[in-house]
């Protein structure tokens, strides 16, 4: 199957994120709540509800429109929890949020389809599988039978082995066959808002990953939200010669590049930032030029 400019009928303009709808019209951002010891970003490494609930209140205050929340690290490396380890770390964060916040849009970050169930029962409204299904054959019908959005991530191999000398023919090409094939599993189980996420630093190079960036308008084709989660990733902090803790102007600017090739929604640590960052493209995109100044 192939895609042309004309398999595009409409924009996406809600998410029904059981029953509460938000809206697409303009980008939105998501932050990142790891409760995990292990994360790559010390900022992540979040070991008590009294810190996660300043860190959500943080991200509230900046104006998060999702909270992401995750029990396990899927750094290069990492090693996989068993899904009873990853809910209880997960479970909890999300019923203390959702009583703190009962019309926040919780999204619960894992492919396990037995905590993407109990995080739905729990306040979460959207499910985020960096591995699409193809880790839990469970995953698909379970998120389709709640009736909520689904990330679907593309990755090539598993967080354990993804950093092992990635290739691809044409990493762009590959990554599109793979959200025709998964778009079509996904509305086949019945999930109805589906967002794909290119996966930049899931297996891939820094240099697939400047190139996923630079290409990705070419995935609005699937007419679909797309997502890009670049925020403080190693593409930043390896090609500027800086570590991670000081990887937020870079994060900005390639987020500024994702909001300029279409993305819909970010994925990051600091809210803050990336709402101005909307707000100024947002500004930039409706400032037409102006022909014929009468400068020469």
């Amino acid at each position: 199957m192939y895609l042309t400019k004309n398999t595009i009928t409409h924009s996406m303009l809600t998410l029904n994120c059981k029953g509460k709808l938000i809206s697409l019209q303009k980008p939105l951002v998501m932050g990142i709540i790891n409760a995990t010891p292990d994360s790559f970003y010390k900022g992540d490494l979040l070991r008590g509800m009294d810190e996660i609930k300043l860190i959500a209140e943080k991200m509230i205050a900046g104006g998060a429109d999702i909270i992401d929340v995750g029990g396990q690290s899927t750094r290069p490396g990492s090693q996989r929890l068993n899904a009873k380890e990853e809910s209880d770390r997960v479970i909890p964060v999300i019923k203390m949020l959702h009583a703190m916040y009962p019309n926040l849009v919780i999204s619960v970050d894992t492919y396990h389809a037995v905590i993407a169930k109990n995080a739905i029962d729990e306040g979460a409204g959207i499910v985020n599988d960096i591995s699409g299904g193809t880790m839990d054959e469970a995953m698909l019908h379970t998120v389709a039978k709640a009736g909520v959005p689904y990330v679907c991530m593309h990755m090539k191999g598993t967080p354990e082995n993804m950093h092992i000398e990635p290739s691809y023919e044409n990493v762009v090409d590959e990554v599109m066959q793979f959200f025709i094939k998964k778009i079509y599993e996904c509305e086949q189980a019945g999930i109805k808002d589906i967002i794909i996420d290119p996966g930049f630093g899931f297996g891939k190079t820094i240099e697939h990953n400047f190139t996923l960036l630079n290409s990705l308008s070419l995935f609005k084709i699937f007419n679909k939200p797309v997502l890009a989660g670049l925020s403080r990733k190693s593409t930043i902090y390896k090609t500027l010669g800086i570590d991670v803790e000081h990887a937020l102007n870079g994060t900005t600017v390639m987020n500024t590049l994702a909001l300029a090739n279409g993305a819909d929604i970010l994925r990051v640590h600091d809210v803050k930032e990336a709402k101005e960052a909307i707000t100024l493209t947002q500004r930039y995109k409706k400032a037409a030029p102006i022909a014929g100044s009468g400068i020469v």
